[in-house]
C-alpha cells in the first residue's frame, strides 16, 4: 500500500466509532456480495481496502461473522500489519469488556511504543466507560509524540468541552488551527466553544473569521445577493448570537477571559442588522415562508435549521 494511503487508512481506524448509518447499510450490502464472490482479490490494494471497510461496515450492523471473516483473510494476507491488529481490537472492542480490549491494546502499544493507532483506540475505550480523565492522560500523551494528528486535537477538545472545560477545549482546538490554517470547520468549533465558555468576544472574532473565509469565496456575488448555507450559515447565526448578547447585556463586552476587545456600539449595531439580514435571507431560501420579525425569534427559529 501507498505511504500517504496506509497512513490515512491507520487513522481512519484509530478514530473509527460505531454508527448505524446509511452509508453504513449500503458498504455492508454491496461489500457483502464482494466477498461472497471473492472479489476482492482480483482487485489489489483496492480489494483488500474494501475488506476493512465491510469488517467495520458488519461490526455496525452486528454481523460478527462477516466482520470475522473479513478479519481472518486480511490477517491471512498482511500478518503483523498495524491495521488489521487496529481492525482486530475493534472487533475485541464490540463484544468483549473493556478490560480486554484495553489489555490488547497495551500488547501492541509493549511491542511498538509508537503505535499511535493503539493510544487513539485505549482513549475511545476509556471515554466508553466513562473514565474522561484517563481519556485525557492517553490522547495527551499520544499528542506528545504526534502533534500533528488534528483529529486527536479534535477529540481531546470535544471530551475537554464533554466536562465543560471549555478553556482547556480552545486551548487544543487553537493547536488544530495552527495545522489547519485553511479548514473553515475549525474556526467555527473553536467560535462555538469560545461562545459556550462565554468568551463573547472572542467568539465573534472567530465567527466573523469563519464567515470571511466561507461567504462568496469566489467573489462572484455581492454578499446581499449571497444566500448563506452550511458553515456560513451557522457562522452568522452565531455571529448574532453574539451581537444580541453583547447589546443586551454589555457587561459580556468587558468579561473575555482571552481579553479580544469587543466591537464599539455602533459598529456592533451594524454587525447585528447585517447578521439579521443575512439570517433572514437564508430563511426566506430555506423555508419558503417569511421569517419572524423580533430577534429573539428569529433566534428561535433559526436554531432549528443550524442543528
Amino acid at each position: 500500500m501507498a505511504n500517504v494511503q496506509f497512513t490515512f487508512q491507520l487513522q481512519r481506524l484509530a478514530a473509527y466509532k460505531p454508527s448505524d448509518s446509511h452509508k453504513s447499510k449500503n458498504t455492508f450490502t454491496s461489500g457483502r456480495a464482494i466477498l461472497e464472490r471473492g472479489g476482492y482479490a482480483t482487485k489489489g490494494e483496492e480489494g483488500w481496502d474494501a475488506l476493512e471497510k465491510l469488517a467495520l461496515a458488519a461490526l455496525d450492523q452486528g454481523n460478527l461473522e462477516v466482520a470475522d471473516r473479513c478479519i481472518k483473510l486480511l490477517t491471512d494476507k498482511f500478518p503483523g500489519s498495524p491495521r488489521v491488529d487496529t481492525l482486530a481490537g475493534i472487533r475485541i472492542e464490540a463484544t468483549e469488556p473493556p478490560e480486554t480490549a484495553l489489555a490488547y491494546y497495551d500488547d501492541l502499544l509493549e511491542n511498538d511504543p509508537t503505535n499511535y493507532a493503539a493510544w487513539r483506540r485505549k482513549a475511545q475505550v476509556y471515554r466508553a466507560m466513562g473514565k474522561l480523565d484517563r481519556a485525557v492522560d492517553e490522547l495527551s500523551g499520544m499528542l506528545d509524540t504526534f502533534y500533528s494528528d488534528i483529529d486527536a486535537w479534535l477529540e481531546l477538545a470535544d471530551v475537554y468541552a464533554s466536562c465543560k472545560l471549555y478553556t482547556y477545549a480552545l486551548q487544543s482546538l487553537s493547536h488544530a488551527l495552527l495545522l489547519s490554517p485553511q479548514n473553515p470547520s475549525y474556526f467555527l468549533q473553536y467560535a462555538e466553544t469560545a461562545y459556550l465558555a462565554e468568551d463573547v468576544p472572542l467568539a465573534l472574532k472567530m465567527f466573523l473569521h469563519t464567515v470571511d473565509m466561507t461567504d462568496d469565496d469566489d467573489g462572484d456575488l455581492a454578499p446581499s445577493d449571497s444566500i448563506p448555507t452550511d458553515i456560513t450559515l451557522r457562522a452568522w447565526f452565531g455571529v448574532k448570537l453574539c451581537t444580541h448578547k453583547l447589546i443586551q447585556d454589555p457587561r459580556a463586552s468587558s468579561s473575555s477571559a482571552s481579553d479580544t476587545p469587543a466591537p464599539n456600539p455602533s459598529n456592533l449595531s451594524l454587525l447585528d442588522d447585517l447578521s439579521t439580514e443575512r439570517l433572514r435571507t437564508a430563511y426566506l431560501n430555506l423555508k419558503n415562508e417569511s421569517p419572524p420579525q423580533g430577534d429573539s425569534d428569529l433566534i428561535a427559529a433559526l436554531a432549528t435549521l443550524v442543528k
